[in-house]
């Protein structure tokens, strides 16, 4: 019995051991195969990868657009054609134009930008035109007030100006300028003085863009010792500007009281051959009319239109006393007039038919004039005060609204200056010149309508951000591309020599 148990253990024992060998065996077959197969799926989804992602599409990273700058989360005003408000907007830029404007629930995903702005509780604007300046004379700012124009131009400015306007003390000045108009939002300006050539030197680095004329007297001016002189100073002036992403040179004659017939003609001449501006105080004061009645027995524009210089390339500054028949002159050559309703109440000059030129179709923009005479550049003060006095002068409350208003100091400026196809409004293809605008102020809270606001409630130091040519000019309140600390340190000794110089005479 012993021996036949252990002979049938061990042929149990050795079954056990041969099912164990088969079964490791499938196992192992079937792991193989499993992972044959494994293989063989992976390699096939490596090949036909290319084709799924050709038929599928790009991946979202792959779809995403290039910006350089996104600006978000604002309220956008674009000062387009249907003039469109886009709560929580977004603003796309690359290099110097705008890409995309609309509401950034539809954009975000687009873009893939270099740099993102928040505009969270903050206006969104193109930027302000400022139609009409002297940019440097915010050296004579204070200078003298409170007194009438002819006054104040021959007791004062043109005194202080022979004894100290020279290339440097135009540099400083239009430094000041260019500071002060990037802090309170104005991205483009219209400028007539002398030197321009520095001028324009000097709004070019700033980083603003400038439609600066030269200035043509009749009589010797800093620059120049006689109207043949300047007009040659002018022309090497707009052959060095011409074709300049930033700066479009003017030929600016003074006024048609301070130059000849000859000289007025010259100017128009110089304007048309090289397709560049030119601007002209007409109509300022009664002064003036009764001036030119004395002499021509008309009005400048009707006398600026027998001389055969009138054109659509003409600015018109002031325009406080033009007659009906003037308007109709105006209307007819396609000029645009520059509105300045702080120097004009400042020097009690008068007030511009604004209502009227608007119902006849002839582009107005907005100007601060220069700040000797006003006495700072800030627009936002130029919006309110020219809604506020053509509804003193018309008695109606409902004259030039603030939606119109903002039109003038927008793309109505850009209109006068020629530009309004290229700035002005916030649009896909226009150069990237906007600025934002807090409504954290306690001055700016609550708002109910964003026109209203921008006119009769914010003000220049609530700017926060100006992007000129695509280019950041300032952020946070803080201006990148001036150096404000020298630039009043400069002002500052300059008006001690302006001082010194009034007290020698």
């Amino acid at each position: 019995m012993s021996a036949g148990r252990s002979r049938y253990d061990q042929a149990a024992k050795t079954q056990r051991i041969t099912k164990f060998l088969v079964a490791a065996r499938e196992s192992a077959i079937d792991l193989n195969l499993k992972r044959f197969v494994f293989l063989r799926v992976l390699v096939s989804s490596w090949l036909t990868l290319p084709f799924c992602a050709l038929v599928a599409g790009p991946t979202p990273a792959q779809t995403q657009e290039r910006a350089d700058i996104l600006i978000s989360g604002g309220t956008v005003v674009t000062m387009d054609s249907s003039r469109r408000i886009i709560d929580k907007g977004m603003v796309a830029i690359r290099g110097d134009r705008i890409i995309a404007v609309g509401p950034a629930s539809e954009l975000a995903g687009r873009f893939q930008a270099a740099q993102e702005i928040s505009a969270a509780n903050q206006i969104v604007l193109p930027g302000l035109v400022n139609t009409h300046n002297h940019a440097p004379m915010v050296l004579f700012r204070g200078i003298a007030d409170d007194m009438a124009l002819m006054d104040w131009l021959e007791k004062f400015i043109f005194p202080a100006e022979a004894r100290n306007v020279s290339p440097e003390f135009v540099q400083a000045g239009t430094d000041l300028a260019c500071l002060e108009m990037i802090r309170s939002g104005t991205t483009t300006y219209a400028d007539m003085y002398y030197f321009e050539d520095k001028v324009a030197e000097t709004t070019n680095q700033a980083g603003v863009r400038g439609v600066l004329g030269q200035t043509i007297l009749g009589f010797p001016s800093p620059d120049s010792r006689n109207p043949e002189e300047a007009l040659k100073y002018t022309e090497r002036f707009i052959q060095r500007w011409r074709g300049s992403s930033l700066i479009v040179p003017a030929v600016a004659p003074h006024a048609p009281y301070t130059n000849s017939p000859e000289t007025l003609r010259a100017c128009k001449g110089l304007a048309d051959k090289y397709g560049v501006p030119m601007i002209i105080h007409v109509s300022e004061t009664r002064d003036e009319v009764r001036q030119i009645k004395a002499k021509y027995k008309t009005t400048s524009t009707q006398w600026l239109e027998k001389l055969g210089v009138l054109g659509p390339n003409v600015i018109f500054n002031h325009g406080v006393w033009l007659t009906e028949q003037d308007l109709g002159i105006i209307r007819r050559r396609g000029l645009g007039v520059t509105h300045n309703p702080e120097s004009n109440m400042k020097l009690a000059s008068g007030s511009a038919p604004v209502l009227r030129m608007l119902a006849l179709g002839i582009p107005v923009g907005l100007g601060t004039d220069g700040a000797a005479s006003n006495n700072d550049l800030d627009m936002f003060e130029a919006m309110s005060t020219a809604a506020r006095l053509q509804k003193l002068v018309s008695g109606n409350p409902a004259a030039l609204p603030a939606e119109k208003v903002v039109e003038l100091a927008t793309l109505g400026g850009a209109r006068v200056l020629g530009l309004h196809k290229e700035i002005g409004s916030l649009e896909t293809g226009k150069k990237a010149d906007l600025i934002t605008i807090s409504t954290e102020p306690a001055h700016a809270v609550p708002m109910y309508n964003v026109y209203s606001h921008l006119v009769y409630a914010l003000k220049g130091a609530d700017v926060r951000l100006s992007v000129i040519n695509g280019k950041i000019a300032m952020l946070d309140g803080v201006v990148l591309t001036l150096d404000e600390g020298k630039i009043k340190q400069k002002a500052r000794i300059i008006q001690e020599r302006v001082l010194s110089s009034l007290k020698s005479r």
